[in-house]
């Protein structure tokens, strides 16, 4: 892994060894001669695994005996390529202990410099714009090394020895403040966000891998300004504290949480309120959960000590559309958001956003693997027979580049909706490529014709290969396991090109990467006005109970009559109304049941509120629900979810709180799994359960479906490094892909 100061850890160790050779990058390796006595040398080796930088992670020792070259002195040589193996460049890393010990220095002479750095910290992918990771082939490049710096970076006892993105306040980026009318304003630009932010005001600042907007989070005014100018009606803002104490006044924080928090991957690690916060209720309205992050750059650890107050830190952008990367764009696309724009010159060359975490039954389950953790390798338990591009899917895209037994995934790319996002989309793929010596001769993608994702695979040369998007949610949670066998796979999501033609999202597969066989999914019901019903959910809950043979005045009462008549025709002649089995659907229409009837303004936002709901209530209840053996030899088993659509009206109608029915419904789901799993067990042998797609984003869901499985004898697997969620649909099709190539090459 390139960038976390691996060569000067092994000229270091050399040189106390007394060894003489040396070492470099090549390609996507590092090589390592080294010459002297043999105990030095059987000590050397030992060291190198056991001593090696907290960054780096070695995947293979590869030793051989040379003749001696007679070098005089141990050196780090020229990085070159000759083996063209896989480069890995590392993530960004979170601001050292050390650098932070220096910048509130008042003696050093990077005191209070918001771009310190080492060979343990700072940017690394967001910076990078070829390899090997050199400072000539990042955004650095432009920075000329003063006489200081370059006696630092050419020190093998200096923390800095070959620490790339290297700078001081004589030779590095600078920092300046400007008004929303582009005048650069007087005074420490550190002190003029602080006090705009004091006074109320919002503040857009260049981060890492990307602008964040800033404020108060304790001022109401600030928050519902950023909410009203930013159009973010309700979805949950982040808030930096400055430590794990100000993440404590806030939220319940497990030791395994803080770790989280002050890892070097410095994610969003969304974490349990306390019942009293001094925030704005308004930065995470109806959740009962804060995500909370630390300060990760000098940058953010001088605004907030400057500030001294907890920061809304959210993506600087409007609405949808992609995080602002450059100080030109941002002061354009954020007129009218931002009062005061900090930015500096340093560019940004991959936008990253921030990574999203949570802690769920003692595992991190990660639900945005983004800065922090990408582009850190994959190690796969299979081999690639041929470069491998996976395009991923069009919500929370992400893109993979698969070589022998190792796979790259990407950052979050976001919604490719947005043409901006595309076009990031198609640059980042290139400098993937181009960085890791990767030249796909196969492209995978989803089966869906209108994906954004799809058309630009169906556009690349070679051999394109189709995968249907549950089986690549399966497919990539066994990879993420290392695992290469047959499961049973439990696909739920929002929703996914089924073969066919309907909309797939409750599914229970049985297979492996090479091929699925779909042995049960809910119940086919209509989905009116498409992707408008998971904006709408109310269209969702009259489809379920005309499904269930409910009238649904009553229910959903406070929908304008002549639209629910509207819709309740758009189902009756299936026009615009394709059919689904999708459990995010059915999370949709059980939380309109429960009051949540008005538009959502965000994806996934009903199922999160009936989440929060669940969490509220300790029923022990459960509903009825049938499953239906199929009629036919080879065809799959039903989930009828008539009776559980019943039993929820019922309690509705008995004044039931929305807290119990919420809190039912979850139970239920798992008994669902409970029971279908134990009939696909006898069926098929099988004990090991895969656990994918973004219903599994939800922790009552995930914890209590892992629990009760495990407890029944069945091995259950999670996915560990990347999201359950589509962000980790690109890692299944990388492992479809390559089963398909190895099956026609057979």
């Amino acid at each position: 892994m390139q960038g976390v100061g691996f060569r000067p850890f092994i000229y270091g160790l050399a040189t106390r060894l007394n060894l003489r050779g040396h070492v470099s990058n090549d390609g996507g390796r590092v090589s390592v001669e080294v010459e002297g006595d043999r105990n030095a040398l059987d000590q050397f080796e030992r060291d190198v695994q056991a001593s090696a930088p907290p960054l780096a992670r070695i995947d293979s020792l590869v030793t051989r005996l040379m003749e001696p070259c007679g070098e005089a002195g141990f050196h780090i040589a020229p990085s070159t390529n000759s083996t063209r193996t896989a480069v890995c460049i590392a993530p960004d890393a979170a601001t050292c202990d050390a650098c932070v010990a220096e910048m509130w220095d008042p003696r050093g002479r990077r005191y209070k410099y918001p771009f310190i750095n080492c060979t343990a910290c700072g940017p690394r992918l967001t910076i990078v714009t070829g390899s090997p990771y050199d400072r000539e082939r990042t955004t650095m490049a432009g920075f000329e090394m003063c006489e200081r710096c370059r006696l630092e970076y050419e020190d093998p006892g200096d923390r800095r020895f070959h620490a790339e993105p290297i700078a001081c306040p004589q030779c590095g980026p600078t920092l300046r403040a400007v008004d929303a009318a582009g005048t650069a304003i007087v005074g420490d630009p550190i002190e003029v966000a602080a006090a705009a932010i004091r006074a109320g005001h919002i503040v857009a600042l260049k981060g890492l891998g990307g602008f964040h907007l800033a404020c108060d989070a304790r001022n109401p005014l600030a928050v519902d300004t950023l909410r009203t100018r930013k159009h973010r009606d309700d979805k949950p803002f982040a808030v930096m504290v400055a430590d794990v104490d100000g993440a404590v006044a806030l939220c319940e924080v497990s030791p395994a949480e803080a770790d989280l928090l002050r890892s070097s991957a410095r994610p969003i690690v969304l974490l349990q309120k306390r019942a009293i916060v001094a925030l704005v209720e308004a930065v995470a309205p109806d959740t009962n959960r804060l995500g909370i992050m630390l300060p990760y750059t000098p940058l953010h650890e001088l605004l907030m000590a400057a500030a001294g107050c907890p920061l809304v830190m959210t993506s600087g952008n409007r609405s949808d559309e992609p995080i602002a990367t450059a100080n030109d764009d941002a002061f354009s696309r954020l007129q009218g958001i931002a009062d005061v724009f900090l930015m500096h010159d340093r560019d940004i060359r991959v936008r990253c956003e921030d990574s999203v975490v949570r802690r769920v039954s003692g595992s991190i389950l990660l639900i945005r693997r983004s800065r922090g953790y990408a582009p850190a390798p994959i190690a796969l338990p299979f081999a690639c027979p041929a470069p491998i591009l996976a395009v991923g899917g069009q919500l929370k895209n992400t893109f993979a580049l698969g070589r022998d037994r190792e796979a790259v995934v990407s950052h979050h790319a976001g919604d490719l909706d947005d043409l901006l996002a595309f076009d990031a989309f198609e640059r980042d793929v290139a400098l993937y490529e181009r960085t890791f010596e990767v030249t796909p001769a196969v492209v995978a993608h989803d089966l869906h014709p209108d994906y954004a994702a799809t058309r630009f695979a169906l556009r690349q040369g070679g051999v394109r290969i189709g995968v249907q998007h549950h089986h690549a949610h399966v497919a990539s949670c066994l990879a993420d396991n290392g695992l290469d066998g047959p499961a049973i796979g439990i696909a739920w999501d929002g929703a996914g090109w089924g073969t066919d033609g309907c909309v797939w999202g409750g599914e229970f597969l049985v297979g492996d990467r090479t091929g699925v066989l779909r042995a049960a999914h809910f119940r086919y019901v209509a989905m009116p006005g498409g992707d408008r019903a998971a904006r709408e959910p109310w269209r969702m809950a009259l489809s379920h109970l005309r499904d269930a043979g409910i009238d649904e005045a009553e229910a959903l009462a406070a929908v304008p009559v002549m639209t629910g008549r509207t819709v309740g025709r758009m189902i009756e002649r299936r026009f615009n109304a394709p059919m689904t089995s999708s459990v995010g659907r059915l999370f949709d229409a059980v939380a309109a049941l429960c009051g949540a009837a008005h538009a959502m303004t965000f994806e996934g936002q009903a199922a999160m509120w009936l989440e929060s709901l669940a969490e509220r209530s300790g029923d022990t209840g459960r509903y009825p629900f049938a499953v239906d053996e199929p009629v036919d030899q080879g065809a799959s088993m039903i989930i009828d979810t008539r009776p559980l659509i019943r039993a929820i009206e019922v309690d509705r109608c008995a004044a039931v709180t929305p807290a119990v029915i919420a809190r039912r419904f979850h139970s239920t789901l798992v008994d669902v799994v409970r029971e279908v799993v134990r009939v696909l067990r006898t069926q098929s042998g099988l004990r090991r359960v895969a656990l994918s797609g973004g219903v599994f984003l939800n922790g009552i869901l995930t914890a209590e479906v892992e629990t009760l499985l495990a407890a029944d004898g069945f091995q259950v697997y999670r996915h560990r490094v990347v999201s359950p969620g589509d962000g980790g649909l690109s890692l299944g099709q990388l492992a479809v892909a390559a089963a398909s190539i190895s099956t026609e090459g057979a």
